[in-house]
């Protein structure tokens, strides 16, 4: 699906419920580099596309797919594309 004038979309924290379930941590104020252009924010600023087959979440500067999301019976399918990158928080030592 690509994105047009009148396809809707939401920012990035739409994605904080669904990957609670999946990480230790609030993923949506990580880094995210997008693997097209380059450009890293964080994930919150991304453009996400619910009415999809699943999650679609594309770069807020040049629409490249950067994560795509989906839950199954079996568990969730986690897609980050060509080079993209989400720069999780390293746990606190000690």
């Amino acid at each position: 699906m690509h994105p047009t004038a009148s396809t809707p979309h939401v920012d990035g924290n739409a994605l904080a419920g669904t990957l609670s379930e999946v990480f230790a941590v609030d993923p949506t104020g990580c880094a995210c580099r997008c693997g097209a252009c380059g450009n890293v924010e964080p994930l919150a600023r991304a453009l996400v596309y619910l009415n999809c087959p699943g999650t679609v979440a594309r770069c807020a500067h040049c629409a490249a797919v950067v994560l795509r999301l989906t839950a199954t019976p079996s568990g969730y399918w986690l897609d980050f594309g060509a080079g993209a990158a989400l720069c999780l928080p390293a746990p606190p030592i000690g």
